[in-house]
């Protein structure tokens, strides 16, 4: 088996890891998606530390692309071909379900879509695609883009995001068991924006597998520890939560707190295109700010796999 003997980029990007939080039209490789677009993206640059930021960023700078003929397809391909790059051989890569009904692309040209460029471009990535439910909208809604795809028996897990505050996370109770009695793995954001009770709430809620994000449990020696407890794992996005503002820099990262703890954490990329960093560029800043050692990042890696 392969281990981490050399902290250097290359090295880093050889290894098999898993990324288990991933946004695929936000996780492409930026170079890819600029060449379709023809023209630079303006970088994203947070001013709130707030959601609305990065909605408003994908509202006016990344949602044109998507007026481009073969635009989905195109970002489904980045997506992997970052994803390839980056040395991940487990990825959990979520689509929203309303996507289709906004820009006019049917279930199955999604499920089609995702076989496609997964066989195309990265064969030997164990590839668990995901539905992603947005907070902000209504349990009836979000049944209802979920429907279409029922029949494909394809997507593996969902997940809820966007706002954390948009309403309470009990009325998606309903979802989550419809979700798991199809046997697909519950994951939701909660503790990005959130307190640390969020993320346990969410977790009894919605009976989950694993919490996107969750770096506000770290406030929290009893979370901390019922989460350990429960061996819940937190996917956190180190580069995310930098340039969203929740956090000043890699060394003050709650990540270390939380592994101290004996949560279980992974690291993952978020939105590649958005917050420019893969797992592997996360690891060594991590390394060099001195958060984890050599084999303290050997550790999460191997989580990821899991």
């Amino acid at each position: 088996m392969q281990h981490i003997n050399s902290l250097n980029i290359s090295h880093l990007r050889s290894l098999p890891k898993g990324d288990l939080h991933n946004h695929c039209l936000l996780g492409g490789k930026r170079s890819v998606i600029e060449k379709h677009l023809g023209r630079k993206l303006t970088p994203f640059r947070a001013k709130k530390g707030g959601i609305g930021d990065l909605n408003h960023w994908i509202g006016t700078e990344f949602r044109p692309f998507f007026e481009l003929p073969d635009a989905f397809e195109k970002a489904v391909e980045a997506a992997f071909i970052q994803a390839k790059s980056d040395g991940v051989t487990r990825l959990e890569m979520s689509i929203d379900v309303l996507f289709g009904n906004i820009f006019g692309v049917s279930a199955e040209r999604i499920v089609n879509t995702l076989k496609f460029y997964h066989q195309s471009v990265a064969p030997g990535i164990d590839f668990r695609p995901e539905l992603g439910f947005g907070r902000n909208k209504s349990l009836r809604i979000l049944l209802a883009g979920f429907e279409p795809f029922l029949d494909f028996n394809y997507f593996k897990s969902i997940d809820l995001y966007d706002d954390e505050f948009a309403q309470p996370i009990a009325g998606f109770r309903e979802l989550y068991r419809f979700a798991r009695s199809r046997g697909m793995k519950c994951k939701a954001h909660a503790g990005e924006f959130g307190t640390a009770a969020s993320v346990r709430e969410a977790v009894e809620t919605l009976e989950l597998d694993a919490v996107q994000h969750g770096i506000s449990a770290a406030g929290s020696p009893e979370i901390m520890k019922w989460l350990a407890d429960h061996k819940i794992t937190l996917n956190v996005c180190p580069a995310s939560n930098l340039k969203m503002k929740l956090v000043r820099s890699y060394k003050t990262h709650p990540i270390r707190i939380l592994f101290d703890h004996g949560v279980k954490v992974t690291i993952n990329t978020d939105d590649a295109l958005v917050f420019g960093d893969g797992i592997s560029e996360q690891y060594l800043k991590l390394y060099r700010a001195g958060v984890f050692s050599r084999d303290e990042l050997e550790t999460l890696r191997a989580i990821s796999l899991e």
